[in-house]
């Protein structure tokens, strides 16, 4: 894994906000998924393509984690880099490309750091690429602060090198939203590193203000014992006074209801982490959970049931294929969209609410359809 700043990059959209989940959340344990591990291997092979390392390449594809896809998924950035660098050196043979850079960003974090994934610059132009490879949560370029932070220790690093007017901050989500790009002025983004991060950095490393909850509270390893959290949340639940919500009420509690799931979700589960600790949780007790049966010895079992003339069409389950996904994972994501033409279908959505600001299109229905007004 990565080593991480205390005022890490990654986690400026957090301690920025909120000041204070820096040092609250300083001293807990940090827990790696499978999805982070899985991360961490397509960033180690995406740097082994973009070098042409052929021997970390096939080390890299023994790993547990990997598979036929990941390819094709990786080198959807990888493709990218190549390609603007490229178009750069096209504009400007003096173009350079950096891979996986360490950044220093002391002048605006105290020890502050970060890893630049891929680095261009040419042509008074400086384009940050950062690979993404979770599924869970999109990423915007648009004014987000990691990429800003990458960009202005870029700059650092090799502003006085090249004449740079311009910035690009690129996120590379290979399976999500694929690749998006933000551009800015150099002197805005010097502007906001020097009037919001300097003084913001400064008060996070001593200790913050009072923690202030809100959509950055996401991935803080603080957020199931942070009580300014659990206030806030409990304060946007409001008390009725007609016996039947209206649509205004439900459209208010829709637009906090994940957040308030995500809260309890939380609560749960530090408090079962206390408890297998040892921890004494009043009124509640550890128990052992429902589970299913399941076969230890499949063979045994299979010699024991033909024994008692049991066909062997009834002790087998019928021949079923593969996930879409797992199949793409085995042949590769672009391969797979060749050989499988004709043969897979992408039928409509059920129907589902959203915010606004959804990207998807609304869908009409029978009552907007007959709407001659």
């Amino acid at each position: 894994m990565r080593a991480h700043a205390l005022l890490s990059a990654s986690g400026a959209h957090r301690w920025l906000n909120c000041t204070a989940s820096a040092r609250l959340e300083e001293n807990m344990e940090d827990t790696y998924s499978s999805y982070a591990k899985e991360g961490t291997l397509a960033h180690a092979l995406a740097e082994a393509i973009l070098e042409n390392d052929t021997l970390t390449i096939q080390k890299l594809k023994t790993n547990e984690l990997f598979y036929t896809g990941m390819v094709d998924e990786v080198e959807d950035y990888t493709s990218y880099c190549l390609e603007r660098f490229n178009e750069m050196l096209v504009r400007d043979p003096n173009a350079i490309m950096e891979i996986e850079t360490r950044l220093n960003l002391t002048k605006y974090i105290p020890n502050g750091f970060g890893t630049g994934d891929c680095i261009i610059i040419g042509d008074g132009l400086l384009e940050i690429i950062d690979l993404k490879f979770g599924k869970g949560v999109e990423v915007s370029p648009e004014n987000n602060p990691q990429f800003m932070l990458y960009a202005l220790g870029a700059l650092e690093e090799f502003g006085f090198l090249y004449d740079i007017d311009k910035v690009r901050m690129t996120v590379a989500q290979v399976r999500l939203q694929g690749i998006q790009s933000f551009d800015m002025k150099v002197k805005d983004l010097k502007e906001w590193g020097e009037k919001v991060v300097i003084p913001k950095a400064k008060e996070a490393y001593s200790g913050g203000s009072d923690p202030c909850p809100g959509s950055w509270c996401g991935f803080c390893k603080f957020k199931a014992k942070c009580k300014k959290r659990s206030e806030f949340l409990q304060s946007q639940i409001k008390k009725y006074k007609d016996y039947e919500l209206s649509l205004e009420d439900i459209s208010n509690i829709l637009n906090i209801s994940k957040d308030i799931q995500s809260w309890l979700s939380d609560i749960e589960a530090n408090a079962l982490d206390e408890a297998l600790r040892g921890t004494n949780i009043p009124g509640y007790k550890l128990v052992e959970g429902r589970s299913n049966r399941k076969i230890a010895d499949e063979e045994g079992l299979i010699n024991a049931l033909l024994l008692e003339d049991y066909k062997e069409e009834q002790i087998y389950k019928p021949k079923a294929i593969e996930t879409i996904t797992n199949l793409e994972k085995l042949v590769g994501k672009k391969h797979f969209t060749e050989i499988s033409k004709g043969f897979v279908v992408k039928p409509e959505g059920k129907p589902t609410l959203a915010p606004e600001s959804d990207k998807r299109p609304a869908i009409n229905t029978i009552e907007n359809e007959f709407d001659f007004n």
